[in-house]
């Protein structure tokens, strides 16, 4: 038997997974009051946006994927911001600037496109009012709420992010000092926005006195989103993206979204044999998913951005027959060339939900980095986003700075179907780490059989740049058999070995749909429960 960090969470009428437990509750509460599953996950993303408000909030942008039980559909719903219309190249460049600047008005590009998700996804499957939904978070906000650890540590990490703005200084360390665990915090401006959006929805959010507040605040510290800008946004239902994958069908959030990366990787792993492999700790498992991952991202990398701006050629790069190329170029016990690798901030939530009725959702919500723009838009208490920040000012990039433009995302919601019927719903934080612990997952589950709780406990690695570094390798948790990480080093795989349960690893969500059981699991490496009834 696989040891696990927690029991997997078991119940039979609804289950909630967030890497925070008082988001966790309260979205199990809105279940219990007859809510369906998008309801729960408003109230889950809200909820994390003040408890967790280093790595989300109503200033950021979400992707949704939600399953319709009565249907049998997956539907994405893309609540990511465009650039203003004044966001342009010259702008910036007449600055003196080679990129946009990662912190500060400045790297506040694009409009908040989380809120006007919660109120799109309500209106076509929400049961309760929107304010019962935003209850809690409203609560929290106004009474205070205890400081957990990963706050406390981020907040450390990133201390010169919250001393370079009065406001968010004042705000999110009110007594002048680092936070510190089981400190108590209030956000009386955040949650008089939040009753706003209570009340009027959408446009207490992107019109009159908070959408005011927003532009008024960028504009005098020199920054670019206009009231038009807010106005203008609306969210958008698409598609999903799907491939079949021994069996199952993986669905993802489209192109602005990775989530190909992660489809193109199944594929390209589907022509590998892992019935020979003991388990997942086994280095021909790792060394297999790395090398996908490497190929994955260099069509990532090469294509992926807003898709009004560049046509992504998805049937090819989804096509069992180029993952089959793809699968020809690796090699067993030789890792590939280093290739550049896009380097990208990684700080984010996921939360999954089903409901009584099979209803489900999974939402990837995000500020971008630690503490976003580290930038208050004034009396609102919204924490601005950083996401524009990965626009490029190089006009011949294909994720170059265009006015209304959406950047390429991270995030990137996921769900496995079987014979029709919902399996997994699944998801992580992790910027370039997404794709590859959702290959993780997913493997771990169809191949070999774990449990979502022990899939999530296993240990990982993540390929890429480290931030601030422009060293590739291959961060891996020092659970893995001594002797696997010498293999892995002597195929030529950059190993850099690292503690137990690391957060640079993100943090994944899951629930297993049974016949009769759902199954969750909620990750260690964060602050988070999976919680049923």
């Amino acid at each position: 038997m696989t040891r696990t960090t927690r029991p997997v969470a078991l119940a039979r009428n609804g289950m909630v997974s967030s890497p925070h437990y008082l988001a966790s509750a309260a979205g199990l509460q809105v279940l219990r009051d007859g809510g369906s599953a998008v309801d729960a996950a408003i109230a889950v993303n809200a909820t994390l946006g003040v408890v967790y408000p280093h790595m989300t909030g109503p200033g950021g942008d979400a992707f949704w994927l939600i399953h319709d039980a009565a249907t049998g559909s997956v539907q994405a719903l893309n609540g990511s911001g465009r650039s203003g219309a004044a966001a342009t190249r010259d702008f910036y460049t007449s600055k003196g600037l080679t990129e946009i600047p990662s912190r500060g008005p400045l790297a506040a590009v694009t409009v908040p496109g989380a809120v006007d998700s919660w109120c799109t996804a309500h209106e076509r499957h929400g049961r309760l009012p929107l304010s019962a939904l935003l209850r809690a978070a409203i609560d929290y906000a106004r009474d205070g709420f205890p400081v957990c650890d990963s706050y406390a540590a981020c907040a450390s990490d990133v201390a010169e992010v919250l001393h370079a703005h009065p406001l968010t200084s004042r705000t999110l360390m009110p007594e002048q000092r680092l936070p510190a665990i089981a400190d108590v915090l209030t956000l009386p401006r955040l949650a008089a926005t939040l009753e706003t959006v209570a009340e009027k929805g959408r446009a207490g959010f992107y019109e009159g006195p908070v959408a005011a507040e927003i532009a008024r605040s960028l504009q005098e510290a020199g920054g670019l989103l206009t009231t038009e800008d807010l106005a203008a946004h609306h969210s958008d239902w698409q598609d999903p993206i799907s491939t079949t994958y021994r069996g199952y069908v993986a669905y993802q959030h489209p192109p602005n979204s990775q989530g190909f990366a992660h489809l193109m990787a199944l594929n390209i792993i589907e022509n590998f044999d892992l019935s020979g492999l003991i388990s997942s700790n086994d280095p021909r498992y790792v060394h297999l998913l790395v090398e996908a991952t490497r190929l994955a991202f260099a069509d990532r990398d090469r294509h992926l951005t807003d898709p009004a701006f560049h046509e992504i050629p998805m049937d090819r790069l989804l096509s069992k027959g180029y993952a089959a190329e793809l699968a020809s170029r690796i090699t067993m016990d030789r890792a590939a060339p280093l290739q550049p690798v896009t380097r990208m901030g990684g700080d984010t939530t996921c939360s999954v939900v089903v409901d009584k009725d099979g209803n489900a959702s999974s939402v990837i919500q995000s500020l971008y980095h630690e503490f976003g723009s580290g930038f208050i838009a004034g009396d609102t208490g919204v924490l601005l986003q950083n996401r524009g920040s990965f626009f490029s000012l190089d006009a011949d990039h294909v994720n170059s700075l265009e006015p209304n433009k959406r950047t390429f995302h991270t995030l990137m919601p996921g769900m496995l179907l079987r014979d029709g019927r919902l399996d997994l719903v699944y998801g992580t934080m992790g910027g370039e780490g997404q794709p590859q612990t959702s290959n993780a997952l997913v493997t771990r589950v169809v191949d070999f059989g774990l449990d979502v709780q022990q899939a999530i406990d296993a240990p990982r690695w993540l390929y890429g740049r480290t931030w601030g570094d422009d060293r590739r390798d291959l961060r891996i948790e020092n659970r893995f058999p001594a002797e696997a990480l010498e293999s892995l080093r002597n195929w030529g795989q950059p190993v850099q070995q690292l503690g137990d349960f690391e957060g640079v690893m993100g943090h994944a969500q899951a629930i297993r749909v049974g016949d009769k059981v759902l199954m969750g699991g909620a990750d260690p490496r964060g602050d988070g429960l999976a919680l049923g009834w």
